[in-house]
């Protein structure tokens, strides 16, 4: 699968090291040299990818610098640190174990746009690389102590505050999955001041205990840990830690969309500005913003394109509705780090417990159908415009797939880029509601 997200396959079938080769060659290729941050998350194969990924790089005239396991934002925050070229992350996010992939920063520390991207697919298609005399190869260096850095760069922004953390006595629960924040949460638990952490699948060896992405249906483990330990609230990572799941004291799931809302409440209560998110994100979003008298943008589906969406409109935070947060103070992209210390800020300030912060927002639920475009007939833009002529009325939005707002929820339907079908993203204050919506697009057809 290769996108902008990155040159994603199951090790060993499609993601041979020839292709890890070629791609990586196309990326060094495409900086024309420079230097390159190069960090991996925890599994099996990493070891052997970031090998072959450090060698190519070095052949194509790239400075490599190794900065081993450590979670993505880490790897971004590092090319901030070394004013580095790009950055190169060995992690497959949340797809299986067998999986890997290479996630490509640019040198603003942001995943490649749109236009970037096609640039280095090109050269990979053709084949011309820029390899180097041995008399002129890159380095291959290591910085040991990043993680220390990204951390002390969080405890340094002006809300955060470990010393009101810590006199709040917090207990947390950790399901890392044993992913690359098996070490970076407790670690940044710990400067932070907890207290009391209780930690399940922190052992940074690739074997995921369960489905690493953080669904209700794969975290059963967690709830039942806040509710033996009585810990205040429960986090989880997926496998490169940029995105962030929380339970609260109850042991009952915030919701994915939830970690996004409770940023922003955080974050828009310290610094009035816009927000932005995605178009398939929940519209808590909208209501949290407009709590304090602020807009939440939308974007298309993607992380680049939320972040190319807060930098328009100056965003003071954004995100997705999957768990991730994106604080511009320390850098434009999702990080699970960063969320977990704004969350037991705000739980530390406000002295609610986790359950009762969750209750002040309000419940929407999500439903996610698809339709099968070989059973109607009918290609995907056929459906599209379809449904947008349908809706004309309610001015649906068009930059990614079609949305329509009603006043009670939204509907949005995007192509797939995998698939012969439409998916199809509903919301409402029930999910019977939801559902509701879903049909009425489908019974167009």
């Amino acid at each position: 699968m290769i996108s902008v997200s990155g040159i994603r396959g199951i090790f060993g079938t499609d993601l041979t090291p020839e292709n890890l080769a070629r791609f990586t060659a196309a990326y060094g290729t495409w900086l024309n040299g420079g230097t390159v941050v190069l960090g991996r998350d925890s599994r099996v194969t990493g070891e052997i990818c970031e090998d072959i990924v450090a060698s190519t790089l070095a052949s194509v005239g790239c400075n490599v610098i190794k900065v081993g396991i450590v979670p993505t934002p880490t790897v971004a925050m590092g090319v901030l640190r070394h004013k580095a070229d790009g950055g190169i992350i060995i992690s497959a996010s949340h797809n299986p174990a067998q999986w890997n992939a290479l996630k490509l920063l640019n040198s603003t520390s942001e995943f490649m746009t749109a236009d970037q991207g096609k640039e280095m697919i090109a050269i990979a298609d053709k084949g011309e690389f820029n390899y180097k005399m041995y008399n002129e190869i890159g380095s291959i260096s290591e910085d040991n102590d990043l993680l220390q850095y990204h951390i002390e760069q969080i405890l340094a922004l002006p809300y955060i505050n470990p010393e009101v953390i810590k006199k709040a006595d917090l207990s947390v629960a950790v399901d890392a999955v044993n992913g690359a924040g098996s070490d970076a949460v407790p670690m940044l638990l710990e400067q932070l001041g907890v207290s009391s952490i209780h930690k399940i699948h922190c052992t940074p060896n690739g074997l995921f205990p369960h489905n690493p992405e953080p669904l209700p249906e794969h975290l059963t483990e967690i709830c039942d840990l806040v509710k033996q330990t009585g810990a205040d609230i429960g986090v989880v990572t997926d496998p490169d830690a940029d995105r962030l799941a929380l339970v609260d004291d109850s042991g009952t799931l915030f919701g994915e969309e939830y970690t996004q809302a409770t940023v922003f409440d955080f974050i828009l209560g310290k610094k009035p500005g816009a927000s932005a998110t995605n178009l398939s994100s929940s519209r808590v979003a909208d209501d949290i913003s407009e709590r304090y008298g602020q807009k939440c943008y939308r974007s298309a589906v993607g992380e680049i394109n939320v972040v190319k969406k807060m930098q328009e409109v100056d965003a003071v935070v954004g995100g997705e509705g999957s768990g991730g947060v994106i604080v511009p103070d320390l850098h434009y992209g999702r990080d699970a780090l960063v969320g977990i210390a704004v969350v037991l800020q705000h739980l530390a300030e406000s002295g609610k417990k986790s359950s009762k912060l969750r209750a002040t927002y309000p419940n929407y639920y999500m439903s996610k159908s698809k339709m099968e475009l070989d059973s109607l007939g009918k290609d995907a833009d056929e459906v599209l415009n379809t449904v947008e002529k349908h809706y004309a009325d309610l001015n649906p939005i068009t930059i990614d797939g079609v949305k329509v707002d009603f006043e009670e929820g939204w509907v949005h339907l995007r192509k797939s880029n995998t698939e012969p079908i439409i998916r199809i993203y509903s919301e409402g204050s029930t999910l019977v509601e939801a559902q509701a919506f879903a049909n009425k697009v489908k019974a167009l057809f």
